[in-house]
C-alpha cells in the first residue's frame, strides 16, 4: 500500500501530489555545482530562491558524493553546513535536509532546525538510527553500494531492483524497530551510487516494483552521470533535458519526491504532468 503522508518534524507532507527537493551544495568539488553554493551567505540566497521557484524541500550537502570523491572530516563537514541549514531554517518555512552520512553532522544541523536526514549509505551506521530515533525528523534510506572513493569499481549485482529493494526495506524495518514512525521513512534507490548505466536504467523501469514497499519514493538523477552516457553530453550543466525526462518517468511511476537541480525547469514540467494525470487543466 502506497504512503499518503510524510512526515518531517513540524511539516506534513499529503502525498497526493509530487515534491521538489532543491539542492544546495555546500562543498567546492561537487559533479555538477561544486564551489557555486560554498559561502554560506550565497548558499542561503540559493535556498532562498529555490523555494521560490516552487521547492517543497531544500537538501544541504556539505561533502561531495560523487564517484571516486575523497571524504572530508566530520568537523569541516559541519561548519559547512550547519551556518547554512541555521539561516535556512530561521528565514524558511519549508523542511530543510542534510544531505550526510555521519551522525554526529546530522545531531549538528538537527539541534539548528533541520527536518529531514537524507542518509546517503542507508543508516548503516547505528549512530545514525539512534539520532534519527531520539528526534522528530523525516529520514531518506538511500541504497549505495560501498562508499563513494569505490562505489563505481565494478558494481555488481544479480537482479539490482530486487537486491536494492531488500536492502532498502530491510532498513526500514531497522529504524521503524529503533523507534521511527513509519510515516517519517521515505526511501531513495540511489541512482548513480555504485551502479552501472544499465542498472540505473533497470531501477528506473522498474520503479513500480520499490513503490510496492509501501514507503515515499525519492528519486534524484538530477544531470547525473547516465544521463551524460545516454546523450553523450559530457557537461553536466547540460543535461538538462534528460534531467526532466527522468523526473517525468519517476513521478509516473511511483516517486513522491525528486530531487534536483532545475528547480523552476521541473516545477513546470510537473505542472503539466500532474493536469494529464488529473485528466486534464482546467
Amino acid at each position: 500500500m502506497a504512503a499518503s503522508i510524510w512526515r518531517c518534524g513540524r511539516f506534513e507532507f499529503a502525498l497526493d501530489h509530487s515534491l521538489i527537493m532543491g539542492i544546495v551544495n555546500v562543498t567546492p568539488d561537487s559533479f555538477s555545482d561544486g564551489g557555486m553554493c560554498e559561502d554560506p551567505l550565497v548558499a542561503v540566497v540559493c535556498g532562498r530562491e529555490l523555494v521560490a521557484w516552487g521547492a517543497s524541500i531544500i537538501d544541504v550537502g556539505g561533502e561531495s558524493t560523487r564517484p571516486g570523491a575523497a571524504g572530508v572530516s566530520v568537523a569541516e563537514e559541519i561548519a559547512r553546513v550547519r551556518p547554512v541549514i541555521g539561516g535556512l531554517t530561521g528565514e524558511l518555512d519549508v523542511p530543510i535536509s542534510v544531505d550526510t552520512r555521519h551522525p554526529e553532522v546530522a545531531r549538528a544541523c538537527l539541534d539548528v532546525g533541520a527536518a529531514i536526514i537524507n542518509d546517503v549509505s542507508g543508516f548503516r551506521d547505528p549512530a545514525m538510527v539512534d539520532v534519527a530515533a531520539a528526534s522528530d525528523a523525516g529520514v531518506v534510506i538511500m541504497h549505495m553500494l560501498g562508499e563513494p572513493r569505490t562505489m563505481q569499481a565494478e558494481p555488481h549485482y544479480d537482479d539490482v531492483v530486487a537486491e536494492v529493494g531488500e536492502y532498502l526495506a530491510r532498513q526500514a524495518a531497522a529504524l521503524e524497530r529503533a523507534g521511527v514512525a513509519r510515516e517519517r521513512i521515505a526511501l531513495d534507490p540511489g541512482i548513480g551510487f555504485g551502479k552501472t548505466l544499465e542498472h540505473n536504467i533497470e531501477l528506473l523501469h522498474r520503479l513500480p516494483e520499490l513503490a510496492t514497499l509501501g514507503y515515499p519514493l525519492v528519486v534524484g538523477a538530477s544531470r547525473k552521470s547516465m544521463i551524460g552516457m545516454i546523450l553523450g553530453e559530457p557537461d553536466p550543466g547540460k543535461r538538462l533535458e534528460g534531467s526532466l525526462a527522468i523526473a517525468a518517468w519517476a513521478v509516473t511511476h511511483g516517486a513522491s519526491i525528486v530531487r534536483v537541480h532545475d528547480v523552476a525547469e521541473t516545477v513546470r514540467l510537473l505542472r503539466v504532468t500532474q493536469a494529464i494525470a488529473d485528466g486534464g487543466a482546467r
